[in-house]
């Protein structure tokens, strides 16, 4: 039988504080918060701040699947233009986005749905007047490869790196200070 995870009060929101299942409502949730990437709440038991690569062994982390939900403001991106070794599936729920893809634009919408087998190289940068909205779902059961690659397309749109790297640390060495926080306000409405 599995047991209910503990969850735990943070000034951020709520988090599974160990092991097992729960339930937990995206509004109720730890988020992260970050100038230049926008907000994002990955439901898991991490204090992770930062985009990289790296987590200390003892956080809790889901083993098999990354699962978040992103928001963005017209002009921001959600990382750095990359690929890795797992599988990744977006599904946009609100507002419009560009979509760096292989070299190529794509511009997205609501409930248009992007599946990203591993390798493919990909970057959203959120467009139109309002805020943005996706969920992603990654593969963890991969050898978490990664690199970033240079990508005029994506510099032009201020989401990609001057030199190529597999290390998430060397590719966001300059980038904001991610901050915990709450949800933010009216992204996540009903209607």
């Amino acid at each position: 039988m599995v047991s209910e995870a503990p969850m735990e009060e943070t000034p951020a929101g709520k988090r599974p504080a160990g092991e097992g299942w729960f339930v937990v409502n995206a509004r109720e949730a730890q988020w992260i918060h970050n100038e230049r990437f926008g907000a994002a709440v990955t439901f898991e038991g991490s204090e992770r701040l930062g985009y990289s690569s790296s987590w200390p062994n003892d956080e809790l982390r889901f083993t098999q699947l990354g699962i978040n939900i992103q928001v963005m403001w017209p002009g921001q991106a959600n990382g750095y233009y990359h690929a890795e070794e797992g599988q990744e599936d977006f599904l946009v729920l609100r507002g419009e986005f560009l979509l760096l893809v292989e070299g190529e634009e794509r511009p997205l919408k609501a409930w248009d749905f992007v599946h990203c087998p591993p390798w493919t190289e990909h970057v959203f940068v959120a467009t139109g007047d309002g805020p943005c909205v996706f969920g992603g779902v990654g593969a963890r059961n991969a050898g978490e490869g990664i690199v970033y690659p240079v990508s005029e397309l994506a510099l032009r749109h201020g989401a990609g790196v001057t030199e190529e790297t597999t290390s998430g640390e060397i590719a966001y060495a300059g980038a904001p200070e991610t901050t915990p926080g709450p949800y933010p306000e009216g992204v996540l409405s009903d209607g």
